[in-house]
């Protein structure tokens, strides 16, 4: 059973311990056989109470560290420690007798405890542990960086943002990181809490890599110019939270392009929005925009000159596809184009898939534009016209099927990735739905390697929609065959959006033989004619032995003696 203790509510929680089981009060758990103290409800908090004084007093009586550390790794890492508890079993001791001879006879990886304690989230504290090393006596340059930080004022249980981001920081002796701590101070007049702000939002600036004097003098000054301009003195004076969040807001900018140095007087001219809206709000905003294939700087400088869209709601309105195109301005022909092309766009989808079904069109940068041109307004006064608006009866009564169905949540899942790419509530699309493979992360993934290989979005939906079962496929099989098109065949991508079966085929034991057994022809004088990919692998077998026959009377015999 799980401590049910979350980390949200840690420091409420280690208060209460505090104020109910100090030491003087202190009360032993009485002799349970078995182990019950974590399944008994009375007993948990004292359990853990006792716990992690025994911890404190393990980690610096018998493993010999500082008490400031015992006492911090203790208190800080709540789910190891339950854990522990998990494990132990006893019959003759109290409860604390028998913590400390499990400890004495299984000795704990001190360096897990340590990275919960620094704010490691516990389902990630695999991935930073340290290989081969136990004890941090293997590795004392961890807790001499640790003891320069928090003397210098980091929070203990916020060092572990230091440590995802630059984890050579915990390599550098204590002088070193005290010395350069230090010289931010004199450097750019700024407290201690002030520093520790700064180097929480950015650690760079503190490792060993981010010794670049330009850079952190582009920073700074940038951090200096918002101080000043949102007169937020009083504030975040003595108020590390503050100076980090404040500070995070320059680090969204620089995240989304802009360059260090010259984003304070930007901030400061538009300070009001970066004051009221989230992070969180405008970075997702900005990642909205930017998938019509438009620079995340330049769609934050639309956002900032057009505040009232980043109150728009994009996660719950629906759209319909052809109405939305009738709104942006699209005549009665070239609507006409669109519906015999893209048929499997057309329906209804959800707005928060807009940039992907434009996209799907190949429409995104003249979307962008009259959204742009608009100032964002056409976007905010699109509404479907009625509640049946382009609602597709072969659709609807397909979904009711799925919904009824023995696993609907895997075919939901998949039909969810199809109207991210761009694919609309139509019956191509449950053609297609039925025919992929693999769940909607793999399937996401095998579109994001084919895009990143060449593929035209719109082009690669166009060929899903007409071989679904090239999505069927892993990164292993696709890569060598587009490995074979581009090296031995010598044709681009782009032609190969126009033969989108070959994608579908066995490689080595019907394409390679095939293509290399006409290349063959041909250089024997035997065939002279040019010969298109798909008239090659298309095919069936027998097709093909037939036409092989019609190319030479002792093609086939050779061809069946080749392979």
């Amino acid at each position: 059973m799980t401590l049910p203790i979350k980390a949200s509510h840690f420091s409420l929680f280690l208060t209460f311990l505090s104020r109910n089981f100090s030491s003087s009060k202190a009360r032993t758990l009485p002799i349970i056989k078995g182990n019950n103290y974590i399944s008994s409800t009375q007993y948990k908090t004292r359990a853990l109470k006792q716990a992690q004084n025994v911890l404190t007093e393990y980690l610096h009586a018998t493993r010999g560290l500082p008490f400031i550390f015992a006492e911090q790794i203790s208190a800080n890492s709540l789910f190891a420690i339950s854990e522990l508890i998990r494990k132990i079993h006893f019959s003759a001791f109290t409860f604390s007798d028998a913590f400390k001879r499990f400890l004495r006879y299984h000795p704990i990886n001190e360096f897990e405890f340590f990275l919960e304690s620094i704010g490691i989230h516990r389902d990630d504290v695999h991935l930073f542990l340290p290989k081969k090393k136990f004890f941090f006596s293997e590795d004392s340059t961890v807790l001499d960086a640790s003891l320069a930080l928090i003397q210098f004022g980091f929070p203990w249980n916020k060092l572990g943002l230091l440590y995802r981001e630059e984890v050579s920081i915990f390599s550098m002796s204590g002088n070193v990181l005290t010395d350069r701590l230090n010289g931010f101070k004199e450097r750019f007049g700024f407290d201690n809490l002030c520093v520790v702000g700064v180097c929480l939002a950015f650690p760079y600036l503190l490792s060993v890599e981010g010794k670049s004097g330009g850079c952190i003098e582009a920073v700074f000054e940038d951090l200096e110019t918002v101080f000043r301009g949102f007169e937020m003195g009083s504030c975040v004076e003595g108020n590390v939270d503050a100076w980090y969040e404040l500070c995070c807001k320059v680090r969204v900018l620089y995240d989304l392009g802009f360059e260090k140095g010259k984003v304070g007087e930007l901030l400061c001219d538009r300070k009001q929005i970066f004051l009221e809206c989230p992070k969180e709000v405008l970075v997702r905003k900005v990642d909205y925009f930017a998938k019509f294939g438009v620079g995340k700087d330049d769609v934050l400088l639309f956002l900032l000159e057009n505040r009232e869209i980043l109150n728009l709601d994009f996660e719950t309105r629906v759209i319909s596809v052809l109405g939305l195109l009738k709104h942006f301005g699209i005549g009665t022909k070239e609507l006409q184009s669109v519906s015999e092309k893209y048929p499997h766009v057309l329906g209804r989808n959800k707005m928060e898939n807009f940039p992907y079904v434009m996209k799907a069109l190949d429409l995104h940068e003249w979307c962008f534009d009259k959204i742009r041109s608009s100032n964002g307004q056409i976007l905010a006064m699109y509404s479907i016209d009625c509640p049946d608006e382009d609602m597709n009866k072969e659709f609807s009564d397909g979904l009711k099927k799925i919904e009824s169905s023995k696993c609907p949540t895997h075919a939901m899942n998949k039909l969810d990735f199809l109207k991210q790419i761009g694919f609309g509530e139509n019956a191509l699309t449950l053609k297609v739905l039925n025919i992929l493979a693999g769940s909607r992360s793999e399937l996401q993934s095998r579109f994001d390697f084919l895009l990143s290989k060449g593929f035209e979005h719109a082009n690669l939906c166009l060929m899903i929609r007409t071989k679904p079962k090239i999505l069927n496929q892993g990164h292993e099989k696709l890569e060598p065959k587009l490995n074979f098109w581009c090296q031995e065949i010598g044709s681009s991508i782009q032609e190969l959006e126009r033969v989108p079966g070959f994608l579908c085929f066995d490689l080595e034991n019907r394409t390679k033989r095939r293509y290399r057994f006409y290349v063959w022809l041909r250089k024997t004088g035997v065939y002279t004619k040019k010969c298109a990919i798909s008239s090659m692998i298309y095919p069936g077998e027998k097709q093909f032995i037939k036409r092989l026959l019609e190319i030479h009377p002792a093609a086939p015999k050779w061809y069946l003696e080749c392979f």
